[in-house]
């Protein structure tokens, strides 16, 4: 009974604190990025998978964090899009009574870019534009309720320009008897600017996001499916039907049908582990397929697949995400086992 009260005043406090949000008006946006080779191929978010091994699942839940992490290392790398590079690199520990900590960096490194006059004429000089995310995660459990929250110092800087900012993630997730269904629920990304990117200049909004989903493994196959609702503080998440006019308030929204507007929150991934050693992904993003298609030629945006390969210490994942027919992103993981016993 005890943990139903506080469970629905978590949820609670997250609908107090969760706001709609329109795309292009927050700042941070480099924080709903997956740096995860493994959930960027199950379709960019998952926050139910079970596998207390995997140092990458604390990042989109915090109640992930498992005792069988600790003393793992793990390095994160993106080849994203027009040069942009990413990634993420943490360790974990754990102490008996205590609970499991962990501790990651998150960056982005946009690139060199060539300083230019308002009218276009080159000064010769140039710049570089990164960000960064300390991640400092905290998860423990009672019986099979686990929960955790991952607290995250932010620093911006494009040119001259830089901001601090603060914003915290908290998460539950429970798991069956049987260990074969797993439930998670997460507010991410709520917080707020400490100082703006100029003098007087007006604080933005944080990228928040409530998620929640499920995972379920197959008692007689070798496949795990998993599914997430995204994006739950804000029902219509359909692009402009036509191109604003900023000089107006205007938003200009698609008028569409409830099982469209569903389709668009729910991110799908199924997992195919013909041995404990190897394992095959594919995931699907129908609101990503939506936004970065075009009409005459779909082709496979939104589509995502990937592998994971463990050698002894090692755990290598590679994940490909085909977000436009311009390019996809290439992500991957490597995992490392610091204990004695194996």
């Amino acid at each position: 009974m005890k943990r139903k009260v506080y469970l629905i005043l978590l949820l609670g406090i997250i609908a107090l604190t969760g706001r709609a949000q329109i795309g292009g008006e927050y700042t941070y946006q480099f924080l709903e990025l997956t740096n995860s080779a493994r959930i960027a191929a199950l379709g960019g978010t998952q926050v139910a998978v079970s596998d207390s091994l995997d140092l990458n699942l604390p990042y989109h839940n915090p109640s992930l964090l498992h005792r069988e992490m600790s003393n793992r290392v793990l390095v994160n790398y993106v080849n994203y899009l027009a040069d942009i590079n990413y990634g993420y690199a943490s360790y974990a520990q754990s102490y008996e009574g205590i609970g499991n900590f962990a501790v990651g960096m998150h960056y982005i490194n946009y690139g060199k870019f060539e300083e230019a006059l308002e009218t276009g004429e080159l000064t010769g000089a140039t710049f570089k534009a990164a960000e960064y995310a300390l991640n400092l995660i905290y998860s423990n459990s009672y019986q099979r309720l686990s929960y955790g929250v991952n607290l995250k110092p932010i620093f911006s800087s494009f040119e001259s320009y830089q901001s601090f900012g603060i914003a915290a993630d908290l998460g539950l997730n429970f798991s069956s008897k049987s260990k074969f269904t797993t439930v998670g629920i997460v507010a991410r990304n709520f917080g707020t600017q400490i100082s703006t990117y100029y003098q007087d200049g007006k604080r933005e909004k944080i990228p928040f996001n409530l998620e929640m989903g499920i995972s379920q493994r197959l008692q007689h196959a070798p496949l795990v499916f998993s599914a997430t609702l995204q994006h739950l503080t804000q029902w219509d998440l359909a692009s402009p039907a036509e191109e604003p006019d900023f000089s107006t308030e205007t938003i200009y929204e698609y008028d569409e049908k409830f099982m469209k507007q569903f389709m668009r929150h729910l991110v799908f991934g199924v997992e195919f582990l013909p041995s404990e050693n190897f394992i095959l992904r594919a995931g699907y993003n129908y609101q990503r397929r939506q936004e970065l298609k075009f009409e005459e030629k779909a082709s496979t945006v939104g589509f995502s697949a990937g592998f994971g390969l463990r050698i002894k210490r090692f755990r290598l994942d590679y994940g490909i995400s085909r977000f436009h027919l311009a390019g996809s992103s290439n992500l991957f993981s490597l995992s490392i086992n610091l204990n004695d016993n194996l």
